[in-house]
């Protein structure tokens, strides 16, 4: 994917804890893109960041193959013990 990796990078960044973190991502995105391209960039990073809290925040269980693929790293963080779980 054409700038691929400035696009993760960008939105590990937008996600993460330290906004100076962001400085470079977001810059680097900006040089590779345009303001439009950040702009674009930054809503869907926003759009999953949020699609995804309200999915959680009502239950919404994983599919089939996402709960499968997934079972080996839940276990290890622990993520099965929660009640919500329960309903996948």
């Amino acid at each position: 994917m054409p700038n691929g990796r400035l696009l993760a990078s960008f939105a590990e960044a937008v996600l993460g804890e330290q906004e100076t973190a962001l400085t470079r991502p977001r810059s680097a995105l900006a040089m590779a893109l345009g303001p439009a391209g950040l702009s674009d960039a930054a809503g869907v990073v926003g759009l999953f960041n949020a699609i995804d809290r309200i999915a959680d925040a009502t239950g919404i269980p994983l599919e089939a193959d996402t709960a499968a693929a997934s079972a080996d790293f839940r276990a290890a963080l622990g993520l099965d013990r929660f009640s919500v779980a329960e309903r996948t």
